[in-house]
């Protein structure tokens, strides 16, 4: 017996349209509930809902963005030098 968890949620894109997303995990016989949440939680993550949730609750002009973006690569550019 093969149980299906299904979520079915609406995202709104930068110019305003909506998209609607499905994950859909299969519980095998004999899975845990944990182990199946564990994987439906890794799903949601990768779909950034909750990141791009959390980046529409405050507006932050163009040029900050485009500023602290350049700080990580200069942050990670950093790191790379450090472990060669």
């Amino acid at each position: 017996m093969i149980l299906k968890i299904l979520l079915k949620f609406a995202v709104l894109n930068k110019r305003e349209e909506v998209f609607h997303f499905m994950i859909i995990i299969n519980i095998k016989d004999g899975e845990s509930l944990d182990k199946a949440l564990k994987r439906f939680k890794k799903k949601f993550e990768k779909t950034g809902v909750m990141r791009e949730l959390r980046s529409r609750q405050a507006y932050e002009k163009k040029s900050i963005t485009r500023r602290t973006e350049i700080k990580k690569a200069i942050y990670k550019v950093g790191l790379n030098r450090e472990t060669i």
